[in-house]
């Protein structure tokens, strides 16, 4: 994992400044999402480490199933780190991109785990508490874990 996270910082830190300049912070971590997605995809991760396809043929078929949700820029991109043989840290730098757009936004990412699905205010409460002690803008996103007896854990 260290490995994965050391060859994706410099793409991700050379992204997030393009990204910064032009002002598209929000439309690089949608594109950035999406082909994490899709080079995540276990079928595609085969075809990512099998001989059977060339780089190019490995950037046309990412750029391919993306579509319209990746710009210019974006297939560029893809077809970078094909050539590189990167395709595969794609969603190593699209978690270290939005690491690096949470912490230039003043936010930070927190995930509230719990027994049951929490409510609206408990969601609320939570997330004021985090924002009161971090001094910061908090994303909560929530879950459920049936296995937890009763409770939350919060990270």
């Amino acid at each position: 994992m260290a490995e994965l996270t050391t060859i994706a910082r410099p793409y991700a830190q050379a992204i997030f400044e393009l990204a910064e300049k032009e002002g598209r912070l929000t439309e690089w971590s949608d594109m950035l999402a999406l082909a994490a997605a899709v080079a995540g995809d276990p079928q595609i991760v085969a075809l990512i480490d099998s001989p059977q396809l060339t780089e190019a043929q490995l950037s046309e078929l990412v750029n391919g199933i993306c579509g319209e949700g990746l710009d210019e820029q974006g297939r560029n991109v893809i077809r970078l780190l094909a050539e590189n043989h990167r395709l595969a840290v794609l969603p190593a730098i699209a978690r270290l991109y939005e690491q690096r757009r949470s912490q230039a936004e003043g936010a930070v990412h927190a995930e509230l785990i719990s027994a049951f699905a929490a409510t609206a205010e408990q969601q609320k409460a939570v997330i004021e508490a985090l924002k009161k002690r971090l001094g910061r803008d908090i994303q909560l996103q929530c879950s459920v874990d049936a296995g937890l007896l009763g409770g939350a854990v919060i990270r």
